[in-house]
């Protein structure tokens, strides 16, 4: 249990007490410094350690705030400081400080929780301090000063801070308007009965599943079901995010989940759909399979692009001025929330078109608007990117070169291309990735099933990808490389798939697809929680981009179409197994040995 030590003088008639007990803290008095170091060096080492002020004033939200938060190893608001085990020492030695002879950071202070924050900032600690925006939280001098916090806190609800607060700040317009009104009382009721986010997330996707099968059905009341269900199941999915605000539930298994569940349930759905479509005579694998990649490669130009800028220096450009000056008008804000496209009006519009026409329309009406939101929104990075000069950092050219997902046969070209690489242009590094992979689609496209042009094309596609990856991608336009590569490798599963013309080709490609784009995700995610990329012995067993699509290529020449079919399933088991074992070992050894608390705040479109 965490502990909560209240230092200075007792208030007679205060509630700070029993606050922290409902906050779930050991409370133990202290007399003064001394006593404060004294029980702060008996407290629990694995748990989180709390010095509040006994005269602290202010509402139960902001002391949920500044000492409840799992994301922030340290953290103080007026009048109370708190440390998670991994800061402790931080804290003895801030309170050791105050405790010595003249030791005293800041003398103007009364409060020795705040001279303790003070001596944090002292040594440089990285101390949290939430935004409190109309909450109270102070330590008055005297009675007048206290009376006046108590009418202070009287005048605002805390409880309708604390529902505000769970809604995203920066959300897509159907989202806004149309779930959070009453998902956040939801997340509020699953608070009260002690149901955790991720128990919510995985609602969520059970719903989602329910809703693919009912789509599977290939009947009308399936399709109106299973479009009723879907809109259930991202009203749970803003819930569990609205439930972990709310309650501060935050964990690294959490954002991990509530991530790759997204992808999960829409990926399950489109595979609803096309078994329910083929139950009623009409193929639609293709256009399932199109719309996986072409969603997918939307988020990997989000991931990309955000991975290459978000430390760069100098990092400013005339498009980025004119995109803060549309901001400043409200209605343009969210006509350019829905131009993208995100999960909110995505899945609106799937559910209802998936209720009332058929699979075939739906299909037709993702691509066309998902195609469209990817055009607007790559061309306005590509914008950004040429107008603007940063200077991009060691770490974002490695989390480009981890995204890109080379394989041994592109690490070991790279190493001999090297000095070659640093002689071309740096216009050439994303025009090389995305020529190769032009090539070898469009080769597999325009020949016929069987034939050696794809697996030329293929080595060509490997010579490419190394040249491309055999230097720091620190150029301008260097965070389309993996975009492309994603593009090369997924399309041509899916062109060889559809050229082998048989019965359970484009279910089985649309498997392995689903498998390596996992994959794909399980890297970002992995890089946004700074854990790094997966391990090399994983992106070698599984042969990194260019050597998966070399393998298709080489199986279309050597097989028949219906040997082909049985080996883009062995191949989607097989990749689904590896990866999967090792992302979930990884995010459950990560959440048991404490990694920092995270929370995904959703999609970027």
């Amino acid at each position: 249990m965490p502990t909560a030590i209240l230092t200075g003088q007792p208030v007679p008639g205060s509630s700070i007490e029993s606050e922290l007990r409902s906050l779930g803290f050991d409370v133990h008095l202290a007399s003064g410094a001394a006593d404060t170091e004294t029980l702060l060096a008996r407290a629990p080492g694995d748990e989180r350690v709390a010095v509040v002020d006994a005269r602290f004033v202010g509402h139960p939200h902001a002391l949920r705030l500044g000492l409840t938060d799992p994301r922030f190893p340290l953290a103080a608001i007026p009048g109370a400081v708190t440390a998670q085990p991994a800061a402790r020492q931080a804290l003895i030695r801030a309170m050791a400080r105050e405790n010595s002879a003249g030791g005293g950071t800041a003398l103007a202070v009364d409060s020795l929780a705040d001279r303790i924050t003070a001596a944090l900032d002292a040594d440089g600690a990285d101390v949290h301090r939430p935004e409190l925006g109309s909450l109270v939280a102070a330590v008055p001098a005297d009675p007048q000063a206290r009376n006046e916090a108590r009418q202070a806190v009287a005048a605002v609800d805390d409880e309708a801070v604390r529902l505000k607060s769970a809604v995203k700040a920066r959300d897509g317009f159907v989202t806004t308007f149309l779930i959070s009104p009453y998902s956040r009382y939801i997340a509020r009721w699953c608070a009260r009965r002690g149901l955790t986010p991720n128990q919510v997330t995985t609602a969520s996707l059970i719903t989602a599943l329910i809703a693919a099968g009912c789509a599977a059905t290939g009947t009308r009341g399936g399709f109106v079901a299973a479009g009723v269900l879907l809109i259930a199941s991202f009203v749970l999915d803003c819930t569990d995010g609205q439930l972990a605000r709310y309650s501060l539930q935050y964990s690294t298994l959490g954002a991990w989940l509530d991530a790759t569940f997204d992808r999960a349930k829409e990926y399950a759905y489109y595979a609803g759909l096309a078994l329910g479509a083929a139950r009623g005579g009409d193929d639609v694998w293709a256009l399932a399979l199109g719309a996986m990649v072409l969603q997918t490669c939307r988020h990997v130009v989000d991931f990309s692009f955000n991975e290459a800028n978000h430390d760069a220096s100098a990092n400013t450009s005339p498009t980025a001025a004119l995109s803060d000056k549309l901001d400043s008008v409200g209605w343009t804000v969210w006509v350019r929330r829905m131009i993208v496209l995100p999960i909110g009006e995505r899945w609106a519009m799937i559910a209802v078109l998936t209720a009332l026409t058929t699979p075939r329309i739906t299909f037709y009406a993702l691509l066309i608007g998902c195609a469209f939101s990817a055009t607007y929104t790559t061309a306005g990075r590509v914008l950004r990117s040429l107008t603007r000069k940063a200077v991009r950092t060691d770490r974002a050219a490695k989390a480009l070169a981890d995204l890109a997902d080379s394989g041994p046969l592109a690490e070991a070209a790279a190493r001999g291309l090297r000095t070659a690489a640093r002689r071309l242009p740096g216009f050439t590094t994303p025009a090389l990735a995305l020529l190769g992979g032009a090539a070898v689609v469009a080769t597999a496209a325009l020949t016929d099933f069987g034939g050696p042009g794809p697996l030329v094309a293929a080595i060509v596609y490997v010579l490419t990808s190394a040249l491309a990856v055999a230097r720091p991608l620190k150029g301008a336009l260097d965070w389309l490389v993996p975009p492309f590569f994603r593009a090369a490798e997924y399309l041509t599963v899916l062109v060889l798939a559809a050229e082998a013309d048989v019965n359970g080709a484009l279910p089985a490609a649309f498997g392995l697809v689903a498998a390596v784009a996992y994959h794909h995700y399980d890297t970002v995610y992995r890089i946004r929680g700074d854990a790094g990329a997966p391990p090399q012995w994983l992106v070698r067993t599984i042969g990194g981009h260019e050597g998966r699509t070399l393998v298709i290529c080489v199986l279309a020449v050597l097989l028949t179409a219906t040997q082909f079919k049985v080996a883009l399933t062995v191949l989607a088991v097989s990749v689904a197994l590896v990866v999967l074992v090792e992302s979930i070992r990884f995010w459950v050894a990560a959440h048991k040995v404490g990694a920092p608390a995270v929370h995904d705040e959703g999609e970027p479109a």
